[in-house]
């Protein structure tokens, strides 16, 4: 996976500017109130914040302890109190120095076990030997469940030459923003974590997820059943295609009265209308130019004030020829119009893709559209089929992040359901047809969390429909934002409604921050 392996090297160039770009500035350090952390230290902020937050505690009252070590016990004591996870406390513990029930620790390292934070690969635990940064970066990635990603990510290379173990949680927790190197090409993973390096971690790891609700757009078909706009910041008004016949021309295009409506309602919301345009890659054939007149000329007649264009799939041939299409519809549309584009993730169901120059792409565009390819395979008769799954999406934007700027990007969100009939895919299902085989008796409902997606059953199992519920909507919307993505697309506006079982806006609405202190 060459533009993968990239990534990945690309990260050890990164390393020091984030390292030196993550200090604080000195005038905007808070006091902390303890005599050992003066407000210019570059935790300052972060201490502060830990404490206040009822993360962990100062030594004493007015010394944080600054440069001592971090307990293993006091660092999951930590995670149980950003996470919010109700503690257990069982007869027995899980590790064979963890079986005093009296200790500060106890039921702290019960609960991560419990949570998937720790593992038992040894019967110790050594709650008060302090955590390694390797232990500390693994726990912070086992806690968000993302331990399956990591372990996928295990032969990846890696910007630090001093890992050898957990390399994929080490690459995780550094790619999400979560860890810095000690120097550009070591992470020096057997060195102790300080307790100021633990409140910086741990911060930005609450920041991550106490990021403000993502901004929701869409593509609208048609006025029946569309979900309330508000707060939307643009609806494409969809059901026209980009054709070759000799030259370009539109096919399909709204008939006036539903394209108004649509418009009308889009802009009573507070959206912009954008006129969205789909095709495949024969409908690059025309010269640029021509093509470019033609679409703006249909955005222009309609009364729209942008385009949403989407042509599906494109090989790495037809990569020149899409940026340049980009680039002149720019120059038709101008400044004043929005250009969004649609574009397949730079990875296809684990391996790389090489369709579009995305970093050419954001030029001319306000946004590309990132399109994350579903799985579609079968064992025993039975669909492996997830929406879009999380560790897809997870290589897709950390591949991006080296060469688009965040605020260009959107997550396509597929509203609708995949659909799976003795091991055929049989088609879409819409939110209401969920919604029905939900409300059924006969219907059992599960959740994968390997691929974030829900899936569920029907009849004697032969039908099976996997979709993006609202705690798949969640993690994906949490997985942006740790690349800086605050945009989500929403793939039909007309699948999405406020339904008793079936709710993907559910985690949307509530925003991305969904841990609890």
């Amino acid at each position: 996976m060459k533009r993968r392996l990239q990534w990945f090297c690309s990260c050890a160039l990164l390393c020091a500017l984030l390292v030196t770009a993550a200090l604080p500035a000195p005038a905007a350090a808070a006091s902390t109130g303890f005599s050992d952390v003066p407000e210019s230290h570059w935790a300052a902020d972060s201490i502060r914040r830990a404490v206040d937050l009822g993360l962990f505690q100062g030594q004493t009252p007015t010394r944080f302890g600054l440069g001592a070590p971090m307990t293993r016990g006091a660092f999951v004591v930590a995670l149980c109190r950003l996470f919010g996870w109700e503690m257990v406390t069982p007869e027995a513990g899980s590790y064979t120095d963890n079986q005093d029930k009296s200790a500060w620790y106890y039921s702290a390292v019960e609960t991560a076990y419990a949570n998937g934070a720790i593992t038992r690969q040894t019967d110790t635990f050594r709650p008060r030997e302090p955590i390694t940064r390797e232990e500390l970066a693994v726990m912070l990635v086992r806690a968000m469940g993302y331990g399956t990603i990591a372990g996928l990510a295990q032969d990846l290379p890696m910007p630090f030459r001093d890992v050898t173990t957990n390399v994929g949680y080490i690459a995780m927790a550094h790619e999400l923003g979560l860890v810095n190197g000690t120097a550009a090409t070591t992470f020096s993973p057997d060195q102790t974590a300080t307790r100021e390096q633990a409140a910086v971690m741990l911060i930005r790891l609450y920041d991550s997820y106490h990021a403000a609700a993502p901004e929701k757009t869409g593509i609208a078909y048609s006025a029946e059943g569309l979900t309330d706009l508000t707060g939307y910041g643009a609806v494409a008004v969809g059901g026209a295609r980009l054709i070759y016949a000799g030259e370009s021309r539109l096919a399909g295009t709204p008939d006036a009265e539903t394209a108004a409506a649509l418009q009308e309602t889009i802009t009573a919301a507070g959206a912009v209308p954008l006129l969205h345009v789909g095709g495949s890659a024969s409908a690059l054939k025309d010269d640029p130019s021509h093509t470019a007149e033609v679409l703006a000329a249909a955005v222009e007649s309609g009364g729209y004030e942008g385009l949403f264009l989407d042509l599906a799939e494109l090989s790495s041939a037809q990569k020149k020829d899409f940026t340049a299409l980009a680039e002149a519809l720019r120059a038709e549309l101008g400044e004043d119009r929005l250009l969004y584009l649609m574009v397949e993730a730079p990875v296809w169901q684990g391996a790389a893709y090489n369709g579009y120059d995305y970093a050419a792409l954001s030029e001319p565009a306000d946004k590309l559209v990132v399109r994350v390819a579903d799985y579609g395979d079968v064992s025993e008769d039975f669909p492996i089929a997830p929406l879009a799954p999380l560790e897809e999406v997870y290589y897709a934007l950390a591949e991006l992040a080296d060469q688009v700027d965040s605020d260009c990007l959107s997550l396509l969100l597929t509203t609708t359901g995949s659909a799976w009939t003795d091991g055929r895919h049989i088609g879409q299902a819409s939110a209401a047809e969920i919604e029905q085989l939900l409300s059924a008796s006969q219907t059992k409902d599960y959740y994968s969390d390997r691929y974030a997606c829900a899936y569920l059953t029907s009849g004697s199992g032969d039908t099976a429909v996997w979709y993006l519920n609202g705690e798949a909507a969640l993690e994906r919307a949490r997985m942006a934002a740790f690349f800086g993505v605050d945009q989500l697309c929403l793939s039909d506006l007309s699948s999405v409604a406020d339904y008793d079982n079936y709710n993907l806006l559910e985690g949307l609405d509530a925003g991305s921050s969904q841990v609890q202190i």
